[in-house]
């Protein structure tokens, strides 16, 4: 067994993990370490500090003219390096900053979301009405297990990185009737790999801790699985025994980029001439609440903004048109 010390991304994808990051963050985060690497000749980043971060966002805002929110993930994964990995207190860094987007985001009309919502199939489609009528990000929506549905009560539980319940939104009632189909299509595939010795799902640590068999358990599968079984680095070991790690073939849920090239397509094949993705609907679900006369606070709860500010973007549709503002002239 060689005793040499883990390489320096795998330490920083070991840290990650222990602290419950997601696997989206985990390889974010391991390629803005690379690329600061890289932009420094290779050398280690013990032998820098401040002043090399200061001088690779700089390049980040000048020469890339990448967005705020792209530095500011470039830095968090830095800070996150020397402070958990190499345990290094940095001096603040000073770099030119990344000039704010302050456009304001697209929105659909009802008519146009429902005419995308038509042109859509499927999976898709399901994942569309879900985005638009509960105001889900993608992520959020295809991360969705069995349980976080809630019939009953017309709910949705939206969870954190750690499994946690983050956040409660609402479940559309004309989306009742095809999400109880969808989940007998959902437990057949179940169903299936149980049969042929499968049927893990990954489970945050903490919940994987806490609940010790239940990465085969009906009410944790994804709401959305993917087509077929794969492999999961993060994996933990099989309530059976039978392999663990990399070794573990699970079902994970479905990816992002398939749902976001079908929404394009569908808006091309629509005619909806606005530059569209599935955050798209989320906005739209957003305005067209507060446009029907819900205060700002209410919509912020159901979106998950931390911020309220970023809420009261919204509020700049809701002035326009008849249900707007009136002119004292009109």
């Amino acid at each position: 067994m060689s005793n040499q010390p883990k390489k320096l991304l795998d330490q920083v994808r070991d840290a990650i993990r222990e602290k419950q990051y997601s696997i989206r963050t985990e390889r974010a985060y391991a390629n803005w370490i690379k690329r600061y690497i890289l932009f420094h000749h290779k050398r280690h980043p013990r032998a820098m500090g401040a002043p090399e971060i200061a001088a690779f966002l700089t390049h980040l805002a000048v020469d890339k003219n990448v967005a705020a929110s792209t530095q500011n993930q470039a830095l968090s994964a830095l800070l996150f390096l020397y402070r958990h990995v190499l345990k290094i207190d940095l001096p603040p860094v000073v770099a030119i900053r990344a000039k704010k987007n302050h456009h304001l985001p697209t929105i659909f009309t009802k008519e146009e979301a429902i005419t995308l919502i038509a042109a859509l199939t499927g999976d898709n489609r399901l994942i569309a009405k879900l985005i638009f009528g509960s105001g889900l990000r993608l992520i959020e929506c295809l991360r969705l297990r069995v349980q976080d549905l809630d019939f009953d009560y017309r709910q949705i539980s939206v969870r954190d990185d750690t499994g946690q319940i983050a956040r409660l939104t609402i479940l559309p009632e004309s989306l009742v009737l095809p999400l109880q189909e969808h989940l007998r299509r959902v437990h057949m595939i179940y169903q299936r790999d149980l049969e042929t010795g499968h049927g893990d799902v990954y489970l945050p640590p903490a919940a994987a801790q806490k609940y010790p068999t239940a990465a085969q358990d009906w009410d944790w599968q994804y709401l959305f699985p993917a087509r077929s079984l794969s492999r999961d680095p993060r994996a933990l070991p099989s309530p059976s025994g039978k392999a663990t790690g990399e070794d573990l073939l699970r079902r994970h849920h479905l990816g992002e980029s398939g749902p976001q090239r079908a929404i394009r397509k569908a808006a091309q094949l629509a005619g909806i001439p606005k530059p569209i993705t599935c955050i798209t609907l989320r906005h739209s679900f957003a305005v067209h609440l507060l446009e029907s006369g819900y205060d700002v606070r209410t919509v912020q709860e159901l979106v998950g903004h931390k911020d309220l500010r970023t809420t009261m973007i919204y509020t700049n549709f809701v002035n326009r048109g008849p249900l707007g503002v009136r002119s004292p002239l009109d």
